[in-house]
């Protein structure tokens, strides 16, 4: 059994990605206790609301067609999808610097972003870069560039953390934390394309935009913008919501110790969760291309990560409070209350990215867009009942984190039903 484990292909593209990501995780573990000390919840919470706003942009920014790259047998398709997406990234992040300009103030009152107004003007680049990134991280997944993009994980989170410790020593405010936020993707381009052939990379990206052909892969991928942007946009609203209430009910610390909890607890995921739906998805998409089942892989990767999350996940939730106000400072211990609650979630969010890779190659993203509604009005409904009827940051917390972790259950469930009761549906 060990040495099949050992020759699978599969084990070792994980491993790779692994290793990227977790040196970028001790990089960023390793500092965070000094940034915490440096910038304190306030500068956090501010940082955590800007980016909250953002992230609920992103999954717009492309129409989550950067995501289908990874799909098409040919290489001319995809590359097709990728001048797709980058003509889309371009028409929205003209359409943002015409909305800020023209809109700037209503957009602050609106979702009540008067504490980071002078940040608002960064939004377009941000949009730019993460369109860019999409695409760029996508394409490498198709081409199984693993080592590529370990190292370029880990010598983003090395400048980032880097940048943030020399300049907070200096100037430790939360306009140094959100413009870090701002070019997190930037950096990541960079990086990219100091590893990449460039001149094929400029290739690819270069605007050749046949409108005729353009129409037809949208056409052909409209399930993408139809069903998976929609549910993606609310996905991040549901995430994104607790920050924006916690600032307007409670203040700017109070969003700072929900950022640092749900960061610290979203490591897990991003240490062992990426690096396997990376590998996954591409994996999963030949096996559909190649007439497979996909239960079978789908159950192992859901149950891997259960086993994998059990001990992280549950150090939170026993004694999250202690470890917070050990690691981060004694000002820190209430974002360790929050994070028992969080952890819940997380973990289940943790276990769920097989299901959800699955459902695009499935052909069920309608289903997975009924669902994320059905479910984001649900969580939605229960923090606002925690907020305004007990007026108690961590009822509302609480009631997210628990409302959370049952729809994924849910959602896994759903998923590996889905793909038991039908043949594969070739894309």
């Amino acid at each position: 059994m060990i040495s099949k484990l050992k020759k699978s292909q599969f084990i070792k593209s994980v491993v790779i990605m692994a290793t990227g990501t977790i040196g970028a995780q001790v990089i960023t573990m390793a500092m965070s206790p000094i940034i915490t000390r440096l910038f304190g919840p306030e500068a956090f919470g501010l940082m955590g609301a800007f980016n909250s706003f953002v992230n609920i942009l992103i999954p717009l920014v492309a129409l989550t067609y950067p995501v289908a790259i990874v799909l098409p047998k040919n290489n001319i398709e995809a590359i097709g999808l990728i001048r797709l997406s980058l003509f889309i990234v371009t028409i929205t992040t003209c359409l943002s610097i015409i909305a800020i300009y023209l809109f700037n103030n209503k957009i602050i009152h609106i979702f009540k972003l008067e504490e980071i107004a002078q940040y608002v003007y960064l939004i377009p680049l941000v949009i730019l870069l993460s369109g860019i990134v999409q695409i760029l991280e996508n394409w490498l997944i198709r081409n199984q560039q693993y080592k590529l993009n370990a190292k370029t994980t880990f010598y983003q989170a090395l400048i980032l953390n880097s940048g943030k410790v020399g300049v907070g020593l200096l100037y430790p405010f939360a306009g140094v934390l959100i413009l870090f936020s701002s070019i997190t993707s930037g950096i990541k381009i960079f990086l990219i394309f100091l590893q990449v052939n460039k001149r094929e990379l400029l290739n690819i990206l270069k605007p050749k935009f046949n409108f005729s052909s353009l129409k037809d892969l949208a056409k052909k991928y409209y399930d993408f913008p139809l069903y998976r942007a929609p549910e993606t946009f609310l996905s991040t609203v549901s995430q994104s919501l607790p920050v924006i209430l916690l600032t307007a009910f409670f203040g700017a610390a109070s969003a700072g110790f929900y950022t640092i909890g749900r960061t610290v607890l979203f490591m897990p995921s991003l240490l062992i969760g990426k690096a396997i739906e990376d590998v996954f998805y591409p994996k999963i998409a030949k096996m559909n291309n190649d007439g497979k089942k996909l239960t079978k892989v789908i159950l192992q990767a859901t149950l891997g990560l259960l086993i994998i999350g059990i001990i992280p996940f549950g150090l939170i939730i026993v004694w999250g409070p202690a470890i917070f106000g050990f690691v981060f400072g004694s000002d820190w211990a209430m974002a360790g209350e929050y994070a028992k609650w969080v952890a819940l979630w997380t973990f289940s969010s943790f276990i769920v990215r097989p299901s959800v890779r699955s459902l695009a190659v499935l052909n069920a993203q309608r289903f997975h867009l009924i669902f994320t509604f059905i479910m984001t009005i649900t969580r939605l409904f229960l923090i606002y009942f925690g907020f305004s009827v007990y007026a108690n940051d961590l009822i509302a917390i609480a009631l997210f984190g628990v409302s959370g972790a049952v729809f994924n259950i849910i959602l896994i469930i759903i998923t590996i039903n889905i793909s038991s009761k039908r043949n594969v549906i070739k894309i």
